[in-house]
Order: C-alpha cells, then structure tokens, then sequence
C-alpha cells in the first residue's frame, strides 16, 4: 500500500458523524491536491476491508456523486441519519458541515 493510500484510509476513517469532506479536500491533506480521481478509486475497493464512512465524502460541490441512483440515494440516506441536512437540490452546505482535521492531528506520523 502506497504512503499517499494509508494517509487517504487514515482520513476518512477519522471524519466524525455528522461532517463531511470532499474527494479533494482528502487528496490534499493525503499530500496530493491532484488526487481525487485516486481518492475515489480508494474508497471504491477499499470501504469493506477498511470499513470506511464512505458516504462522508462528496464533491466540491457539495453534491453526492455517485451517479447509481441506489448508491447515491444510500448515501444520502446515510448523510440524513447522522443529521447533516440536505438543500432540495441534494446538496450539503459545506460552510456548516466541511471537517477540518485539527493541525496536531494532522502533523501524526509526519
């Protein structure tokens, strides 16, 4: 597993319930601002074995995008449940619910 993998799991493992974090706020503090497309590879072969929050991750647009219609009306369901709250147009307004890791917990095992 690459160093820049093990950051991306270690991230979104710790987002708590209730916050979000989008494909490339988690590439950048994993090291790679370019990185989203790998975020979502990551989260897409590795949320079982790693038991992921993955539906705590959405776009920069604060939309679900996942384009299966199951998935994405999963993950909202998920997102609801922890009480983030949803415009009509599905999206999250990342002003109040964005996490942002604390600068002590990011500079662990650096």
């Amino acid at each position: 597993m690459t160093p820049f993998t093990e950051r991306v799991i270690q991230i979104i493992q710790s987002i708590p319930s209730g916050k979000v974090m989008t494909y490339g706020q988690v590439a950048a503090l994993a090291g790679n601002p370019r990185g989203a497309r790998q975020v979502v590879r990551i989260l897409h072969s590795m949320s079982s074995k790693y038991n992921l929050p993955w539906h705590r991750i959405i776009n920069a647009k604060g939309e679900v995008a996942i384009k299966d219609t199951q998935g994405a009306f999963t993950q909202k369901d998920y997102l609801l449940s922890e009480g983030i709250a949803l415009s009509d147009s599905g999206k999250v307004d990342l002003a109040v619910y964005r996490y942002h890791p604390t600068v002590d917990w990011l500079l662990e095992d650096l």
